[in-house]
């Protein structure tokens, strides 16, 4: 074969050549050796071939092995790499160990790359694609694509020489005891969708406390950017992370701090039930007053205390806050199936000073709420609040939009307990929401409800100065142990937030101990701090009429 024709089938395979060789090699330096006898030993077996070679693809291949196999021979150690895969040598003195090793720490280095480069060092090298090829199915120069592979060898070196640590999650993932959220879910549900998932739930939290790109995420979690590029970016697109300048990502998701103070939680608690106290002797009769001259609702039972426990408990929830201006709109997640919520993370925390005793002995303050659900088929408005006082399950989960529309059908004759209807009338007495007579178990109020929260006032500037001072302290230290962009969101919510739910549970239970209200019965814990807002009453006897 003349030499013109040669050198022309060794620049059309030389890619491919050093492909294989990259597959059987070391390092790289080692394969270019590799490649370099191969061209060789092929140039002169070109040279000396006087007939035609029909299958130039299985010569070439065969020369290549053969150069191989005795390079291999040649070298009593050879410690051969592949990427895709390990050729064993036969030498019966072969050493093990350090391939593995070595093996192991090319392919996570590989796998460190960025996703760009990455591809293409895959597709050139193990899928055997030309750089032209690639050039055109990916559509950018073959220079380009030159300069990755050439970026990929030097950050391959760089990568394989260094010592890269496993990050403290990558040892101990976080686990969340509950995801919650305060917002509106979308019809995929809340924050737990996205973060029951365990990867998912870490790699937010890895960006908490310092912000990280995707490669330090990985690091920090001790994976490879490959294994969760997928999941960051479905993350990002929901607004779970959030890019900052350097492609790297922070979040606005809410995780508890790992550690607290008993004698500092005590202390505010303390300081609450003072406040509770004070609402309960002026605040709660003023309520009381507001919603006296209100006629048209039905109360199962007929327990008017009900509707007035419900008012003041909305009241100290939502009309004793402290004025804090602070933009939370960034805490606000905006997910692609409709959700807009704040994602709340509970996780264990450690106390600092374990060995303080509380002297307080409270019953839980748990509750779920304020929950409002809004029907586009009827004039439909439902509220409520769960806690200790109500036999209600399943929290905002099973409080369902669905539910209040049936009862309004029921309520209207829209439809009969037949048949048809099985499922509704099921629904409706699982949730107790009608009694297996039919009766309306829970609260309703015909009109509309801006009009009854109008009614409950405003805490006055005055009591409200009673307690500012040391709500705003207390929400500046606790702001102090979360990340800089989780401050405004803290103090907003320990401050703004001082009096809400748990001080107004605090207020029922003064209520309620000192006679003020009975004792609930089993019927009235069904719609206690649950109110219907319709324009229509159910049929009812008279003393159930407020």
């Amino acid at each position: 074969m003349d030499k013109q024709k040669a050198e022309g089938i060794l620049t059309e395979y030389f890619s491919k050549i050093y492909g294989f060789a990259m597959k059987k090699a070391f390092s790289y330096a080692e394969a270019e050796e590799i490649c370099a006898a191969i061209v060789e030993q092929l140039y002169e077996s070109l040279i000396k071939k006087e007939e035609e070679i029909y299958n130039v693809d299985g010569y070439i291949w065969r020369i290549s092995a053969y150069v191989y196999a005795k390079y291999v021979s040649s070298v009593k150690k050879h410690q051969g790499v592949s990427i895709d895969g390990v050729l064993v040598p036969f030498e019966d003195t072969y050493d093990f160990d350090d391939q593995k090793e070595d093996l192991l720490r090319l392919r996570r280095e590989i796998a460190f790359l960025t996703k760009t480069r990455r591809e293409i060092v895959y597709a050139y090298y193990y899928e055997n694609e030309s750089i032209a090829h690639i050039s055109q199915r990916r559509g950018i120069p073959a220079g380009t694509v030159k300069w990755h592979l050439n970026q990929a060898r030097h950050e391959l070196r760089e990568g394989f020489a260094m010592e890269r640590k496993i990050g403290k999650l990558g040892m101990k993932p976080m686990k969340a005891i509950s995801i919650g959220h305060s917002g509106d879910p979308g019809p995929n549900g809340g924050p737990e969708f996205y973060l029951n998932d365990s990867l998912n739930l870490n790699i937010v939290y890895s960006v908490y406390y310092t912000s990280r790109t995707k490669e330090e995420i990985a690091e920090e979690l001790g994976v490879t950017p490959v294994f969760i590029e997928d999941k960051i970016d479905l993350l990002e697109s929901n607004g779970f992370l959030v890019r900052k300048a350097g492609n790297k990502f922070t979040t606005y998701v809410r995780f508890d701090s790992p550690t607290y103070s008993l004698e500092k939680q005590e202390n505010r608690l303390k300081k609450q039930l003072e406040i509770a106290r004070l609402l309960a002797k002026d605040y709660a009769p003023a309520v009381r007053q507001a919603v006296s001259d209100l006629r048209q609702a039905y109360i199962p039972g007929g327990n008017r205390e009900l509707l007035e426990a419900a008012a003041i408990f909305y009241g100290v929830a939502n009309k004793c806050r402290l004025d804090v201006k602070k933009d939370l709109s960034p805490y606000y997640i905006k997910t692609t199936d409709g959700g807009n919520y704040i994602a709340y993370i509970e996780t264990e925390r450690t106390p600092t000073d374990e060995d303080y005793v509380p002297t307080l002995q409270l019953p839980p303050m748990w509750a779920c709420g304020n929950m409002v659900r809004c029907s586009e088929k009827y004039p439909v408005y439902a509220w409520a609040i769960d806690s200790r006082y109500s036999s209600r399950g399943g929290g905002w989960k099973n409080n369902l939009t669905s539910d209040y529309e049936s009862l309004y059908e029921f309520m209207t004759g829209a439809i009969a307990d037949d048949l048809v209807n099985t499922d509704k009338f099921k629904r409706l007495r699982e949730r107790q929401f009608i009694s297996e007579n039919n009766q309306v178990n829970i609260m309703v109020v015909k009109g509309k409800a801006g009009d009854f929260f109008d009614k409950i006032p405003e805490l006055d500037e005055k009591s409200k100065k009673l307690f500012a001072d040391y709500a705003f302290e207390y929400a500046h230290t606790i702001a102090g142990d979360y990340p800089p962009q989780m401050r405004d969101l803290i103090f907003s919510e320990t401050a703004g937030g001082w009096i809400g739910n748990a001080v107004a549970l605090m207020v029922m239970d003064i209520l309620y101990a000192d006679g003020t209200f009975h004792a609930l019965t089993d019927r009235e814990k069904i719609t206690s701090n649950c109110i219907l807002f319709t324009d229509v009453l159910p049929l009812a006897t008279k003393k159930e009429y407020a």
